[in-house]
């Protein structure tokens, strides 16, 4: 197999005209931006509309400078090399833009997901921590059931003094069910 086929051997260095034009893409891209941001100002429209009015005056009413006589031929000349510039600059411009809005978009996208994890994620802690409270005993449930043993106890303690006092009186008969 040739040198020149095999994937794994570097090409030498060829003479192309690639070579010679060895272009940023950056800075193509935005020498193009800043053309199409000037095309799209009312300052280019008024410099260009006046530009225009000077050439067409001069060609029609100073006759020693006639450089482009009716119809206007280098006018329109210079009118297509301009539009023959102007929309490939102006693609590309568009081109770096809608690339621009589609990483944006990705980013938009990307946020807007982890902002939908974290709100679930704080959605089912919120869920369990009320699950939790749920089970935690409130002030008011322990103070109810402080108040009912309170009141057992009473209860028991008051059953006692009477069983004892009933005792010591003598009341109390072995078949009695407080005794």
């Amino acid at each position: 197999m040739a040198d020149s086929q095999r994937l794994d051997v570097p090409r030498g260095r060829t003479r192309s005209l690639g070579s010679f034009l060895r272009l940023n893409p950056d800075a193509v891209g935005n020498f193009a931006e800043g053309i199409a941001r000037f095309l799209g100002t009312g300052r280019f429209l008024a410099v260009q509309t006046i530009l225009v009015v000077v050439w067409i005056t001069l060609n029609v009413f100073a006759v020693r400078l006639r450089w482009d006589p009716y119809p206007f031929i280098l006018l329109n000349l210079a009118f297509s090399t301009q539009a023959a510039y102007a929309a490939p600059l102006i693609l590309l411009a568009q081109n770096r833009q809608a690339d621009r809005d589609r990483v944006q978009a990705e980013e938009d996208r990307a946020r807007a997901a982890s902002i939908r994890a974290d709100t679930e994620y704080l959605a089912r802690e919120l869920a369990s921590l009320r699950v939790a409270v749920g089970e935690l005993a409130t002030r008011d449930f322990i103070r109810g059931e402080l108040s009912r043993l309170l009141l057992v106890d009473d209860d028991a303690e008051k059953r006692e003094k009477k069983a004892k006092k009933k005792r010591d009186t003598g009341a109390l008969t072995p078949a009695d069910p407080t005794a």
